[in-house]
């Protein structure tokens, strides 16, 4: 059977949401690697995407009640994760927020089944942890409890200190964050022998590592 973390990386290279290169993050940081998951942009990526966050969600054995999308990204992601996990015989309500406050027909910022219970967030990334935030906010405030976070990719690496943004959440919301796979995925892939053609991008990630990752 194969390993859906690396048939979820080989899919995000199909699609050319994992590309490599040369790559300026948002940190300033030259990347050998770039991921952007808003370029699951069609209905057929969308639905294996979602496929793939179901797997993750129920092998990471963590118990919720619901499904929260931050948005604008976690949205789609938290919908079409419900559906996917309703297919599986889990059916479980989702929600998500608006950017901003709606004061006309239900009003609000929350869109969706009530917040209560135990409250899985749906995101694409943790980069800054500014979503993770907001949405522990909104969840608290409806007095529901956030329950994890669910991402697509964890890149491992540090933020503004030693830790990782993932890891940032981790300490200070005392929140598992269950990604679909991590860097050092992508280094076992890259080291696949069946993905030869990859091996050459090897040295530059691992300098990258060297100088910016973090361990887990």
């Amino acid at each position: 059977m194969s390993d859906f973390r690396q048939d979820f990386l080989r899919f995000a290279l199909d699609c050319e949401v994992l590309k490599f290169g040369e790559f300026t993050t948002k940190a300033g940081r030259q990347s050998p690697y770039f991921f952007n998951a808003g370029l699951f942009n069609d209905g057929a990526s969308a639905l294996q995407l979602a496929r793939f966050y179901a797997e993750a969600v129920v092998q990471s054995k963590i118990e919720f009640d619901m499904l929260f999308g931050p948005a604008y990204k976690g949205i789609v992601l938290a919908a079409a994760t419900a559906m996917m996990l309703a297919e599986r015989g889990i059916n479980v309500p989702f929600a998500y927020n608006r950017k901003e406050a709606k004061d006309h027909g239900e009003g609000g910022v929350l869109v969706g089944a009530p917040l209560a219970g135990r409250v899985l967030i749906i995101d694409d990334v943790i980069s800054a942890g500014t979503s993770v935030r907001e949405s522990v906010r909104l969840i608290e405030n409806a007095g529901a409890t956030p329950a994890a976070v669910a991402i697509a990719l964890d890149r491992m690496e540090k933020g503004t200190g030693e830790l990782s943004a993932v890891q940032e959440v981790a300490q200070q919301y005392g929140l598992p964050v269950v990604a679909i796979a991590t860097l050092d995925d992508l280094f076992a892939l890259l080291r696949a022998q069946q993905h030869a053609d990859l091996a050459n991008h090897l040295p530059a990630l691992t300098a990258y590592r060297e100088r910016y990752g973090v361990s887990d």
